[in-house]
């Protein structure tokens, strides 16, 4: 079949399978398991060679291992530093060992398959867990990060796994790449990520189109996974740090925005590529033996991971549910079955039953899941963290960071009150946070940017923006999507004022009304007059010129009107002035 065809059945699968599972309730990650077992060779046979689908699928771990990167800043990853250690360390040794031993003196494996067997199956699904714990909404949780902990570490061990198996080969094997020069790319990419990519991202952000910004952030994750993979280490663990080092960069809201389509679609297929790689045959023929192995890894790994998390003194409802989630096999797994395979470790038999009770724990880990909320929920207790808020979110967004807006930020800031600044010139963004404040690069009408930058917890936007077709744009989309949002915007001219008015803004300023006025003053002051006198002139224009524009908001002028308004108005103001002149 032609690539498009392929192209074609993939959507199909997901446009059918994903609405169906989730009207269900049942989960988006089941139904693309499940779709992928139907267009496999297992059933239908509708696309050649999975494995090779499955492993450029891959590159959808990738990109969510390089926006969890992006989510964790340095400092953060440091805290965590005793929960990936000992939680997650302490979650892979001891798994490893329980189902080694099970395979080695109940199943009567060898004893270097039993060691692969326990390795391979002591790794979660990053993929799966993950978005299972953003679907719960436990994910930025306490213990949402103690699960996401033991993930991290199983990442970092896969190497150290993969190395293992090739020393258990019966027969030597060419020596892999010098330990050195895995180190040194490690370095590189560090190194490089530290003082080269913000200004590749500044340079590309002032001369580029958003296009451009989109190929930009593809670039850096695939070039930095290819550089590791190149060296015999882990794709994921490359894009991970390449996220880690743009933590706390500028530019993490866009880069996050820009590659989010493309993890969506590509983890999408990874979940398809693995339902089309398992061999059903194996669970016709052993159906008890298949499923209850499947079933026993869930109970096991859950059964530890409740253990760990109880010790690190979580609750037991939130223990039993993080423990669920991450009680499946991962794709690793695959990785590590094909190479003990191809090193003659495991037999084939051996190997197509590992892959197949991997795949059956993923398909058993989300109906579980939801089941156990359920009954949680069916017993009036609430679910687990569904109003959970990032309490370090500014109620404070100021969208456009130049001269104007930065008036506002100076004195928030001089007030300890935090905020958040968007704008998207980049270097005004890299200029302002050398001072301290907390901006990012990106367009503010862009409603996916919107959210990254907190405004579903914010209680006022500020529109600083220099252009009055973008100062529209983003009011009527805030007043469309988050009503609750108090808005004050800024208003170019007079006109532009009175538009902002019929839309229903809170509150708009004139942006050079207020500088000339008080201009007027020292004009009047030079001229001759005294003081009370310019202030009492600037007075009555001021009053006049607000009196006036109410007027033409509520009686809705016409062009003609405005204009006839315009001549009263100065003819009243004149009459004033000689009338104030007389007193």
């Amino acid at each position: 079949m032609s690539l498009l065809g392929s192209v074609a059945i993939f959507l199909a699968a997901t446009l059918i399978a994903v609405p169906l599972f989730k009207r269900l309730k049942l989960g988006a990650i089941l139904g693309y398991l499940i779709a992928g077992v139907i267009i496999g060779p297992s059933a239908l046979n509708l696309v050649n060679d999975p494995y090779t689908i499955l492993h450029f699928a891959e590159l959808g771990v990738v990109l969510l291992l390089f926006v969890i990167g992006l989510e964790l800043e340095p400092a953060t990853l440091w805290r965590m530093r005793n929960q990936i250690i000992f939680s997650g360390g302490s979650q892979l040794l001891v798994s490893a060992i329980v189902i080694a031993a099970f395979s080695h003196y109940v199943l009567a494996v060898s004893f270097s398959a039993s060691i692969v067997i326990g390795l391979g199956l002591a790794l979660s699904s990053t993929a799966f867990a993950i978005q299972l714990m953003n679907e719960q909404r436990i994910l930025q949780s306490p213990p949402g990060q103690q699960g996401f902990s033991i993930l991290l570490m199983q990442d970092v061990a896969v190497i150290p796994i993969l190395l293992a198996v090739a020393a258990l080969a019966p027969v030597a094997t060419e020596a892999g790449t010098p330990w050195y020069i895995s180190l040194g790319a490690v370095l590189a990419v560090l190194l490089i990520g530290r003082f080269l990519i913000n200004p590749f991202l500044r340079i590309v952000a002032r001369y580029g189109s958003s296009e451009v910004m989109t190929a930009a952030a593809l670039f850096i994750v695939l070039v930095t996974a290819l550089v590791m993979d190149q060296v015999g280490l882990s794709m994921g663990m490359g894009a991970f740090i390449a996220g880690i080092l743009l933590a706390d960069s500028s530019f993490k809201h866009q880069l996050e925005t820009e590659i989010e389509p493309f993890k969506g679609l590509l983890l999408g297929l990874f979940f398809i590529a693995i339902g089309m790689n398992l061999d059903l045959s194996l669970l016709v023929n052993e159906p008890v033996f298949i499923i209850s192995m499947s079933v026993l890894l869930v109970a096991v790994k859950a059964f530890i991971i409740f253990v760990i998390l109880r010790a690190s003194k979580q609750s037991n409802r939130d223990s039993i549910r993080v423990a669920l989630m991450l009680s499946q096999g991962g794709e690793f797994a695959f990785v590590v079955m094909t190479l003990a395979l191809s090193n003659s470790v495991l037999s084939a038999e051996i190997a197509g039953q590992v892959n197949l009770i991997v795949g059956l724990s993923m398909a058993l880990t989300s109906p579980v899941v939801i089941v156990y909320s359920l009954f949680f929920n069916t017993q009036n207790c609430p679910a687990v963290y569904d109003s959970f808020n990032d309490t370090g979110d500014p109620k404070v967004i100021i969208a456009g960071f130049g001269r104007f807006g930065q008036i506002t930020g100076r004195i928030l800031a001089a007030n300890g009150i935090p905020f958040t600044a968007m704008d998207k010139d980049a270097e005004h963004i890299e200029f302002v946070r050398k001072f301290g404040n907390k901006v990012y690069f990106g367009d503010a009408t862009r409603l996916d940017l919107l959210k990254k930058s907190g405004i579903q917890e914010a209680r006022v936007l500020l529109v600083a923006i220099d252009d009055k077709d973008e100062i529209n744009a983003l009011v009527k989309l805030v007043q469309h999507e988050f009503p609750h949002i108090k808005l004050i915007a800024r208003a170019r001219h007079r006109m532009h004022a009175v538009e902002l008015a019929k839309m229903g803004v809170d509150f708009f300023v004139r942006e050079m009304f207020d500088s000339a006025v008080s201009a007027s003053k020292e004009v009047l002051k030079a001229y001759g007059f005294t003081q009370g006198q310019a202030d009492n002139m600037a007075s009555i224009f001021e009053q006049h010129d607000v009196a006036m524009l109410e007027s033409v908001i509520q009686d809705n002028l016409d062009l003609p009107q405005l204009i006839q308004t315009a001549k009263d108005g100065r003819a009243e103001l004149q009459q004033l002035f000689e009338e104030d002149k007389q007193d």
